[in-house]
């Protein structure tokens, strides 16, 4: 007789998955709210299908606690604002109110009212165990921190408790920052490499902030420097060192009202801690004292980690304020940056012009980034020889933009041929030239720069009567060196506010060092004159400025050029801290011939122009230049070429302009 054997199924596998956090959390937040909902029934009497021990609640509480694969929600708010086990009971209780149903009849049961179907301060205290009245207080972080809101009512015991909406997004699990916020914040990524010196000054801040983890406030900190993607990089690399992310909000964003800008500090400390962030405010260069005040008292308010970015000195009146310099890479340093951009085949195409570049000028690493990979394309499209200069033309359009909006930049297309000046000062502009070329060879590498910091800038006073050619001279060397050339107007920067003038031309001059660009300061006079006795505040800050101006001159990385109809004007310090002084004279008949036969392109056709009576009109070489367009444009629209009968025209239009008199000696035998 056979046996038969019962078939077994085999053993149900055991899960071993650690849960979601999501799943966990919630799992936690429900086990939380139970020991609400008991307490409230035992308060009200109201009926219960089960009543659950104390014991039975603890247990699932503590299952559930155990089950998180990492703090909950709850747990985070709790540590992270300091709550009480009342305070944090209170917020479940309004939690419970927005999820479960069953705790608005709770709550209407306990009032002996159905219209009052909500939480409030009293119930609160005689439902929930650990009661105190401090936790109403305004101070207190159920209120300071705007957790919860406190409806209109004839006492604060009896108005309803709603908790605010970003809270109880951030209970259930859900990323929604507070839709206040929302537009103004920036999320910051995490930078993939840093340079070597910016890794330093991360791994600094990161220490900074978190000796001071245990020990709120956590101190500001100001970046300090002009490129703010670095400072943003390299904040973010520090906060994710702390497992924070980073968000940038712009000053001229903030609240410039004080209760407004007490609730907004609140709300953007109350996000930090929800969030998990480290703010980043950008000042911007120019900013306005309000912005700027705004800014300094938002860093008083706050205790999280928050830095500023800006060149702007910040003054706080309760909170330390550290500050890091964050400067543009080095030349060796930015070297590796463009081999890393550009990739092996470009940076060898450019045989030797990385290393041009990196001395000239001083760019972030994200503007090299943009740059090496737009010139590495163009590589690979149209294989550019060792000669080629788009690399530094790519340099120069990443420097110009803030340049741009602060000064004009004049398009450089007159050459040497086109300059007509007596020798000496034709070979002081090509010197000047040389000290700009070389100045990196002879400061850096043959140490110059190592014995002393002061006299480096090139400074040059060009002195003459207008259309003299300083500006000309000026477009030449720009021309000669492929640098941009920016006049700056000074009359537009001089103010008669304290302190403002010498706030314009900071301006001007670190938005220039980024790319060594040449400054031209048209009627250096209007500034430079012999500086006054002080009589007054506004004397003494007029002579401050003045010397504002002489130290940065005596330091910018490029040339400054300044230009004067009167010389004799100058304030003899001036005069001692100018490496050049070139005078561009009134040109004599020769040279006046010579440019008159440089005046007209090849182009402009031209029929009977006899030069040499041309070169008795005493004018100077931009009238001349203003005289020829004038005639140009007339002889084509006659349809003629330029004859002496249009430039005769255009001689009595200039003259008069001008206000002299034109004889009949100049223009004998014309026509």
């Amino acid at each position: 007789m056979k046996t038969s054997r019962k078939k077994t199924s085999p053993a149900p596998e055991v899960s071993t998955a650690v849960p979601s956090w999501s799943d966990a959390n919630q799992r936690h937040l429900l086990a939380a709210l139970a020991p609400i909902r008991a307490a409230l029934i035992k308060h009200s009497g109201a009926p219960a299908e089960k009543n659950f021990s104390a014991e039975e609640l603890n247990h699932e509480l503590t299952a559930a606690e155990k089950n998180l694969p990492a703090p909950s929600a709850l747990q985070r708010l709790c540590a992270g604002f300091k709550l009480s086990p009342f305070e944090r009971d209170v917020l479940l209780l309004c939690a419970g109110c927005e999820l479960d149903a069953t705790f608005s009849k709770l709550c209407a049961f306990a009032h002996g009212d159905d219209r009052r179907a909500f939480p409030s301060f009293g119930l609160t205290l005689a439902a929930l165990p650990g009661a105190h009245w401090s936790a109403l207080s305004p101070g207190a972080p159920l209120r300071n921190w705007r957790l919860l809101d406190v409806a209109p009512g004839e006492n604060l015991t009896s108005s309803a408790l709603r908790l605010d909406e970003r809270v109880l997004h951030f209970l259930a699990g859900v990323v929604a920052p507070d839709a206040r916020l929302r537009g103004l914040l920036e999320s910051i990524p995490i930078p993939d490499e840093l340079p070597p010196s910016h890794r330093e000054l991360a791994r600094q801040l990161a220490t900074l902030w978190r000796n001071a983890l245990n020990s709120r406030p956590f101190p500001a900190v100001q970046l300090t420097g002009h490129d703010v993607p670095s400072a943003a990089a390299l904040a973010a690399a520090a906060a994710s060192a702390l497992d924070l992310r980073l968000h940038l909000l712009r000053a001229a964003d903030l609240p410039t009202a004080a209760t407004e800008r007490e609730i907004f500090a609140r709300l953007l400390e109350r996000e930090a801690v929800l969030g998990r962030f480290a703010l980043l405010i950008e000042l911007d260069p120019g900013a306005s004292p309000e912005t700027i005040h705004a800014a300094a008292s938002l860093l008083d308010l706050t205790q999280s980690p928050v830095l500023l970015c800006g060149a702007e000195p910040l003054r706080l009146r309760t909170r330390l304020l550290a500050r890091i310099d964050v400067p543009v890479p080095a030349p060796l340093e930015q070297r590796q940056l463009w081999r890393e951009a550009l990739g092996t085949s470009a940076a060898t195409a450019l045989n030797g012009q990385v290393d041009l570049v990196s001395t000239q000028f001083q760019l972030s690493p994200a503007a090299i980034r943009t740059a090496g990979t737009d010139v590495a394309r163009r590589h690979r499209e149209n294989n550019f020889t060792a000669h080629d200069t788009t690399l530094w033309d790519a340099c120069r359009s990443q420097t110009r933009p803030k340049l741009d909006g602060l000064a004009r930049r004049i398009e450089t297309l007159a050459t040497w041929d086109d300059l007509v000046l007596p020798t000496a000062p034709r070979q002081t502009l090509r010197t000047i030239a040389a000290h700009v070329r070389q100045r990196a060879l002879v400061y850096e590498q043959w140490g110059f720069a190592a014995r002393s910091d002061r006299g480096l800038g090139i400074g040059a006073l060009f002195a003459g009567g207008s259309g003299t050619g300083k500006t000309m001279a000026a477009e030449v060397l720009a021309n000669e060196l492929r640098l941009d050339l920016y006049r700056i107007d000074l009359s537009a920067l001089v103010s008669k506010y304290i302190g403002e003038t010498e706030k314009n031309l900071r301006l001007v001059f670190d938005a220039a060092e980024a790319g060594g660009a040449i400054l031209l300061f048209d009627e250096a006079d209007a500034i430079f004159g012999r500086r006054s006795e002080v009589r007054d505040s506004h004397d003494r800050y007029a002579n401050i400025e003045v010397g504002y101006l002489l130290q940065r001159v005596e330091t910018y990385r490029g040339l400054v050029i300044l230009t004067t109809n009167q010389p004799q004007s100058l304030d003899a310090a001036f005069s001692r801290r100018i490496r050049f002084t070139i005078q561009f004279p009134f040109p004599d008949a020769t040279q006046r011939a010579e440019i008159w036969r440089r005046v007209f392109p090849a182009a402009t056709p031209t029929e009977g122009l006899q030069v040499e009576k041309l070169a008795r009109l005493n004018l100077a070489g931009g009238h001349i230049r203003n005289l020829a367009l004038n005639a140009a444009f007339l002889a084509a629209d006659a349809h003629e070429p330029v004859r002496m009968k249009h430039l005769l025209a255009a001689a009595q239009t200039e003259f008069a302009k001008l206000e002299k008199t034109l004889s009949t000696a100049e223009t004998a035998g014309w026509i």
